[in-house]
């Protein structure tokens, strides 16, 4: 298959929920579309959602990359996807998005070459799974408000971001875990908003909450903080800024651990192709995974999607990003029934344009 054209779309796209996390606070988001054009006429998706505060990349810099990427990919043929991702891996350091993009369009391309659904080419582990949804960082109120809201919509995981205020994180779980019960798993995330003294007593003050996963809730420079812990909590403690690529992985694998769960993020990581990598770390270390996303298009959830289907260690998903924007580029990559994800019976990444 021999790529001949490449086409950007670019979008600046509101919320239809702003939120806060305990670093940053986001109303809209500015995405690109990739358009990969084979010689035969196919054409593959891919997309990038850049934000600096979780990636380190600015959109700017993304979408010059990709306006730089033409004479890296048209012109080249290959049979599958990764044939292209060490060059690319070479060529954009420092802009995991514009290279998680072209990587989607890729693979997009390659399921509708072989008329089969990425996932199934890649090698299907799972067919369904729940996503959780996520509730920013809010007051009592707010957050019980939001959380009825999804529960009425059959969402059955919450994901709550936390970091702000302590005291107040742990009345909002503990209200939160009497509205919704004993049974409806429970995640937080801390976005690096505790300190190490911090730490211990939100987890000794929650156990009783049986929360499910607390993702990143030190600073990565104090990760080494969290092997110390004990080792039920070390198990559950989830890594997503420390955690961006396979060297990281690699790292972050080796004992004593400071998590036993890898957030993988395409949008970190550089794409479907970086992420298996990761997933085979984790798998052979024992370590679980969850799948992240940003606030971006079906087309990178369908792809994060794709990928966490194909890896026996994925325990999590949290692929809710492009639930709460007010338009997006693309249509299709997945469907939704009462907070259960599943693919697409369709060639490729199951996901269309929408100009």
């Amino acid at each position: 298959m021999k790529i001949r054209a490449i086409d950007l779309l670019t979008a600046k796209v509101p919320l239809t929920r702003p939120y806060a996390v305990a670093t940053y606070a986001t109303d809209a988001v500015r995405m690109v579309r990739v358009r990969l054009e084979a010689d035969d006429g196919t054409f593959g998706l891919g997309a990038a959602t850049p934000q600096p505060e979780v990636n380190g990349e600015t959109f700017e810099r993304c979408l010059l990359a990709l306006i730089d990427v033409e004479p890296l990919v048209c012109g080249h043929s290959f049979t599958k996807p990764a044939e292209l991702d060490e060059q690319l891996r070479r060529t954009w350091r420092g802009t995991p998005g514009a290279r998680a993009a072209i990587d989607m369009a890729l693979h997009d391309l390659w399921g509708k070459a072989n008329g089969r659904p990425v996932v199934d080419l890649l090698g299907r582990v799972h067919t369904t799974l729940p996503t959780s949804i996520t509730i920013g960082v809010r007051d009592v109120a707010a957050t019980l408000a939001e959380a009825g809201e999804y529960l009425g919509r059959g969402f059955c995981v919450l994901k709550v971001k936390i970091g702000v205020d302590l005291d107040l994180d742990i009345e909002r779980l503990a209200r939160l875990r009497e509205l919704v019960g004993p049974a409806m798993p429970l995640l937080v995330d801390g976005n690096v908003g505790y300190t190490a003294a911090q730490l211990p007593i939100f987890l000794k003050r929650t156990r009783a909450l049986d929360l499910k996963l607390v993702e990143q809730p030190l600073p990565r420079a104090s990760s080494d903080v969290q092997r110390g812990l004990p080792k039920e909590d070390v198990q559950r403690l989830a890594a997503d800024e420390s955690m961006h690529d396979e060297n990281d992985a690699a790292v972050l694998a080796q004992q004593p651990r400071a998590f036993g769960v890898f957030n993988v993020k395409l949008m970190k990581c550089g794409g479907i192709t970086p992420a298996l990598a990761i997933a085979r770390i984790a798998a052979d270390a024992g370590i679980d995974l969850m799948w992240g996303c940003m606030d971006e298009s079906v087309i990178g959830i369908a792809a994060g999607l794709h990928a966490a289907f194909a890896c026996k260690a994925t325990r999590h998903l949290d692929l809710d990003g492009s639930l709460d924007l007010s338009r997006d580029f693309a249509s299709g990559g997945f469907a939704l029934e009462n907070g259960m994800l599943r693919t697409l019976d369709e060639p490729g990444l199951g996901v269309h344009p929408v100009d």
